[in-house]
């Protein structure tokens, strides 16, 4: 079957045709011919299915362009899903003149959204709270709805949003199409549906484990003082172009970002307090390839569907077994293919038990890579590349350096090899961790390798209660680093965290976290340790980077200034909140 026979007008084809779509999913082959009858529908189908199509398609032939005012709307349950939803319902309408889609959600302006509104938007697509806000100012009228939707309604349900839908739907007139659709059908589900949907057509396309089929799931037993090391390992040596962190808690968000970023890997931190163009920015990262790892909560995750996501690690098990469906749904999307890493510790068997029987799949258990593994693995990829180098030749200066340090040292030509190997990796051998007075854990951690066992001694320790970066004032705790001070325009009163200010630093200047030393945040500014010397373009870019809404306007640190006779300025400088440096990290003088 295809689009054709679904009975659409013929600018909804066309529009179709465009996008390159030729056969329709099984959600939009058994929704669009009801809803295009009249009848109300409930949809059980997970994201990924095309249900989006399944009720766009039908929504814009019930809209007339002619008329102003709001025919339509699209409840959904976080802001990512209701732009997601919105572009998506925009594409379908190219080829219908005069019909425009508005999104409108919080955290952003509500004057291009009043603005929208006042020219007459026929489709608006939002999430609960900024639609009630919306009505109540007066701005948002309802009366002329044929067509609502309901979204994501268990995921509505369960952030709390019921007596919202309630109260839009009470706006809207009785005599209208109505679509339901949701991953999972509860009592509260079906409550809701009862209550809205006149004689519903039931539309259940596929089991919930369905769209899994697509994504390799698997599981591995990790203590949680070595969750972290073994996330790095994980992310060092994966073919996946890009990766979602799954966490349960916001402050689990930073402490695992800022771990990540530490160690050179392109990472970058969402979660609720994430201002909402900051949350775009990071999505357009993610998609463009200038960001390859996102640490994420369930929530924050919502709606993202981005191509280059080939993996999910679930670093917490979700408290929900449904949720494990949601996040793993972040990959293998659209009929690609994606790999799902679950971390439990050994007391979380259960939980696996639950996933499985949800999911009517067995997990398969995996060997997590070594740090042996990670280094052989850059190796590898380095190993990869000789051909092509050798074949640009251009090597007479190192075959002559070669040979000289041959002559000179004896070193055979393969131990040779294997040294400069093991450089290029960044393996330089063991070494013995300096002995820390403060932790004897780390007097016990007696190796350091660049893979694993320096990462667990950090963060094993926020297992005792203890944040490992950023602990009750907010100072981020980063390994040693020579270099210079920097002040960066953000600080304690816009409620910044060291992990936001290490994502901006690195994504916008493209250094590495190790380039990072210790961060002190203060009430309206934060110093940062930075090695190296920084380029003015690379200055330039940083200064622009925003953090909690503010430029960091970042500039070589000039301490506190003075006025007479060394009397600090009032206000300048004054007590950073502060943590115990961590075990390694330079201590500055003077303090600020």
């Amino acid at each position: 079957m295809g689009f054709a026979d679904l009975g659409l007008p013929d600018e909804l084809l066309a529009a179709v045709d465009d996008l390159g779509f030729t056969t329709p999913t099984d959600i939009q082959v058994e929704a669009i011919p009801v809803l295009l009858g009249g009848r109300d529908v409930v949809g059980v189908a997970q994201t990924g299915t095309g249900k989006t199509a399944a009720f766009g398609l039908p929504l814009l032939a019930a809209v007339d362009p002619a008329v102003r005012g709001v025919q339509a709307l699209v409840l959904t349950p976080t802001r990512e899903l209701a732009i997601q939803v919105a572009d998506a319902v925009r594409t379908f309408a190219e080829r219908s003149k005069g019909v425009q889609v508005l999104s409108v959600y919080g955290g952003s302006s509500y004057v291009p959204q009043l603005r929208a509104l006042k020219d007459g938007a026929q489709v608006v697509v939002g999430t609960p709270g900024r639609v009630m806000d919306l009505i109540e100012r007066g701005s948002l009228k309802l009366g002329g709805v044929r067509f609502l939707v309901l979204d994501e309604a268990d995921e509505m349900l369960r952030m709390g949003f019921a007596e919202d839908v309630e109260q839009i739907a009470s706006h809207v007139p009785e005599v209208r199409r109505t679509a339901l659709f949701s991953a999972t059908m509860p009592a509260a589900i079906k409550k809701v549906a009862a209550t809205h949907l006149t004689d519903p057509v039931r539309v259940a396309v596929t089991r919930p484990a369905s769209t899994t089929a697509t994504v390799r799931q698997t599981y591995a037993v990790v203590p949680f003082r070595h969750k972290a090391g073994a996330l790095a390992r994980v992310l060092a040596t994966t073919d996946a172009a890009a990766a979602i962190v799954f966490v349960r808690t916001k402050g689990t968000v930073e402490d695992v970002t800022l771990e990540l970023s530490a160690r050179g890997i392109s990472a970058a931190g969402l979660s609720g307090d994430v201002p909402q163009k900051e949350r775009e920015k990071l999505v357009d990262r993610l998609r463009a390839g200038t960001l390859d790892v996102l640490v994420a909560t369930d929530v924050a995750a919502r709606g993202l569907d981005v191509e280059r996501i080939g993996l999910v690690v679930n670093f917490d098990v979700p408290r929900e077994a449904d949720s494990y469906v949601h996040r793993i749904g972040r990959t293998g999307r659209a009929g690609r293919t994606g790999t799902a890493l679950t971390f439990l510790t050994p007391r979380e068997r259960g939980q696996l038990h639950q996933i499985e029987r949800l999911t009517e799949t067995r997990l398969e258990e995996v060997t997590l890579p070594s740090p042996a593994d990670v280094s052989a693995h850059r190796a590898g990829r380095l190993l990869a590349q000789v051909p092509e180098r050798h074949a640009a030749d251009r090597l007479d200066l190192y075959r002559d350096e070669v040979r000289e340090h041959l002559a000179a040292t004896g070193v055979s030509a393969e131990d040779l090899a294997a040294t400069l190997l093991a450089l290029a990796v960044g393996d330089d051998g063991p070494r013995r961790r300096e002995d820390d007075a403060d932790s004897a854990r780390a007097r016990r951690a007696e190796t350091v390798d660049a893979d694993g066992d320096f990462v667990t001694a950090r963060f094993e320790e926020s297992s005792r209660g203890r944040a490992p970066h950023a602990e009750s004032g907010g100072r981020g705790r980063r390994p040693r680093v020579a270099g210079t001070r920097y002040r960066v325009e953000v600080g304690h009163k816009d409620g910044v965290q060291p992990g936001a200010i290490v994502g901006a630093i690195t994504g916008e200047g493209g250094l590495n976290g190790s380039d990072l030393g210790k961060i002190d945040i203060f009430p309206s500014f934060s110093l940062v340790e930075i090695s190296g010397e920084m380029s003015a373009d690379t200055s330039r870019r940083i200064a622009s980077a925003r953090v909690a809404g503010r430029p960091l306007r970042i500039r070589p640190d000039e301490g506190p200034r003075r006025v007479g006779r060394g009397a600090r300025t009032a206000g300048e400088h004054g007590p950073a909140h502060r943590s115990a440096p961590h075990r390694g990290a330079a201590r500055t003088a003077p303090r600020h």
